[in-house]
C-alpha cells in the first residue's frame, strides 16, 4: 500500500496518460506504453530530460507505487539543474560559467576563478582587489585549531586531519547554521576558500613534525600556502613565481567538475540544511576515497613500475593482455582527451625547470605518445585525464603522496561552496532522500533464540 506522502508526490507527476486525453501534447514528449496495462502515456521532454517523478504516473492499480526509475551509481541521472560548470565529455569541453578552461588558465588567478564559479561573472578591478583582501585577511585560524590538530597521531593521514579541522570549523562559526541569509552565505564562503590552505599546511607540517607556520598576507593565495608549508628558519619565505604560478593553475583545474562523487556528496548533505563546513567535510570524505582523490598516486605507482622507458612496449602488452592497468588514462565522462591533461602537462615542465627534470615525466610522456596512437586505445577512447601528470608535479614538490587529496581539496573549496550556494538558493532542491528497490525477506515471524 502506500503511504499519504507517497500518493501525494505521485499527485505531482506531470505525465499524463495518452489514451482518451484531450487537446494537443507537447511537441518534446517521450510516448510510453505499458505492456502490462496496454496504457499509453506522454512524458515531457525538457532539456533533453524527461523528470523521474513523471514515470510515477505509471502504475498498475490505485494503491501501486508507481513505476521507479533504477540507476545505480547514477550513470543517467541529473540530480539538479546547475549554472556554474559545463562539461562535453564527448568533445573533451570544460567551461566554468561558459568560459573555457584553457583560457582562464592561461591568464586568470585562482582566486580571480573562484570568484567566477561563486558570483557567475569575473570580477571588476575593484571586486577582485576587495576579494583578495577579504581571502587574505581571514587565512587565521583560531588557536584551538592548533590544539585540536595536535590531539592527532604523528603518522595521522593529512586528508583525515584535514576532514576533522574542516568540520570543527562550524564549531568555532555557530553563525554558520543560518544559511537561508545571504549576507552570511558569503562570510563563510570567505572563512572557508581562505582557512582552506592554513588547515592543509597545518596538516602537512604536523606529519612532518614541524612548527605550524602562520599564514603572510603579504603573498598571494598560492604563494602564502607553499610559505606555510617550507617555509624555515628565514625571516620572509620568497615563492619561486613558477612554482606559484604552476601551483596557481592546478588549483584552477580542479576547482569544480560538476557533479562528480565528492560534489555530489557536499549537495547532498548540504540539502538536509546543515553548516557548509559539515558539508564540505562530506565532500572531503568523498575526496578521500582513493578512487576519486587518489588517482594520481596510483600513476605514480605505474611509472615507477615501469621504471624504464624501454620497458614500456612490455607494460602496454600487458595492458592489453589484461595483466596491467592502465592508470590516469580514461574518465568516467571524458571519451576525449581531458583538456586538463594538456594545461598540466605544460605545468610541469615549467615546475622541472626548478625541481630538476623527474625522469618519470620521460615515462610518461613516451606512454601517452604510445597510448594516442594505438587502435586498441583508441578504440576504448582511453586518452590521458588531469591525474597522469599532477601527481608528478606534487612528487617534483616535495609533497609526500598522502598530500596529494589534500592538494586537490584546496582547489576545489571554491567549486564546493559555489555549487552548495546554488544548491541552497534552488527553489526545486528538497532534502536528498533517493529510492530503494528492495530484495529482502518479508513478513517473517520472530524465532525465540532457543528455537533458532
Amino acid at each position: 500500500m502506500s503511504s499519504p506522502s507517497d500518493i501525494e508526490d505521485r499527485d505531482t507527476a506531470s505525465a499524463t496518460e495518452a489514451n482518451g486525453a484531450s487537446g494537443e501534447h507537447p511537441k518534446e514528449t517521450l510516448s510510453v506504453t505499458d505492456n502490462r496495462t496496454g496504457r499509453s502515456y506522454e512524458i515531457p521532454i525538457t532539456d533533453g530530460t524527461v523528470r523521474a517523478l513523471d514515470f510515477r504516473a505509471i502504475r498498475v492499480a490505485e494503491d501501486d507505487f508507481g513505476l521507479m526509475t533504477y540507476d545505480p551509481a547514477f550513470m543517467n541521472t541529473a540530480s539538479c539543474r546547475s549554472s556554474i560548470t559545463y562539461l562535453d565529455g564527448t568533445n573533451g569541453v570544460l567551461e566554468y560559467r561558459g568560459y573555457p578552461i584553457e583560457q582562464l588558465a592561461d591568464h586568470s588567478t585562482y582566486l580571480e576563478v573562484a570568484y567566477l564559479l561563486i558570483h557567475g561573472e569575473l570580477p571588476t578591478a575593484t571586486q577582485l582587489e576587495t576579494w583578495r583582501h577579504e581571502i587574505t585577511t581571514h587565512t587565521f585560524v583560531h588557536e584551538n585549531i592548533k590544539e585540536f590538530l595536535g590531539g592527532f597521531r604523528h603518522n595521522a593521514h593529512p586528508m583525515g586531519m584535514l576532514l576533522g579541522a574542516t568540520a570543527a570549523l562550524s564549531t568555532f562559526y555557530p553563525d554558520a547554521n543560518d544559511i537561508d541569509d545571504a549576507e552570511n552565505r558569503d562570510i563563510q564562503t570567505i572563512r572557508m576558500i581562505s582557512k582552506m590552505p592554513t588547515l592543509a599546511a597545518f596538516a602537512y607540517r604536523h606529519a612532518q613534525g614541524q612548527p605550524y607556520v602562520y599564514p603572510d598576507n603579504d603573498l598571494t593565495y598560492s604563494g602564502n600556502f607553499l610559505n606555510m608549508m617550507y617555509k624555515m628558519t628565514e625571516l620572509k619565505y620568497e615563492p619561486d613565481p613558477r612554482l606559484e604560478r604552476a601551483l596557481d593553475i592546478l588549483f584552477i583545474l580542479h576547482a569544480d567538475h560538476e557533479q562528480n562523487c565528492s560534489t555530489s556528496a557536499v549537495r547532498s548533505i548540504g540539502s538536509s540544511k546543515v553548516d557548509p563546513y559539515s558539508a564540505i567535510a562530506g565532500g572531503i570524505g568523498a575526496l578521500y576515497g582513493p578512487l576519486h582523490g587518489g588517482a594520481n598516486e596510483a600513476v605514480l605507482r605505474m611509472l615507477r613500475k615501469i621504471e624504464h622507458r624501454d620497458n614500456i612496449p612490455a607494460f602496454v602488452k600487458g595492458v592489453k593482455a589484461g595483466e596491467e592497468r592502465l592508470m590516469g588514462f580514461g574518465h568516467r565522462v571524458y571519451k576525449n582527451y581531458d583538456p586538463r591533461a594538456r594545461i598540466i602537462k605544460a605545468a610541469a615542465e615549467d615546475v622541472f625547470e626548478v625541481t630538476g627534470r623527474n625522469p618519470l615525466l620521460d615515462i610518461a610522456v613516451e606512454l601517452e605518445h604510445i597510448a594516442l596512437e594505438d587502435e586498441y586505445f583508441i578504440e576504448r577512447k582511453l586518452y590521458p585525464n588531469v591525474d597522469f601528470y599532477s601527481g608528478l608535479i606534487y612528487q617534483a614538490m616535495r609533497l609526500p603522496v598522502a598530500m596529494f587529496p589534500v592538494m586537490f581539496a584546496i582547489g576545489r573549496t571554491s567549486g564546493w561552496i559555489a555549487q552548495w550556494r546554488e544548491m541552497v538558493e534552488d527553489a526545486e532542491q528538497k532534502i536528498s532522500r533517493p529510492r530503494q528497490i528492495y530484495t529482502g525477506e518479508r513478513s517473517r515471524d520472530y524465532v525465540p533464540i532457543d528455537q533458532r
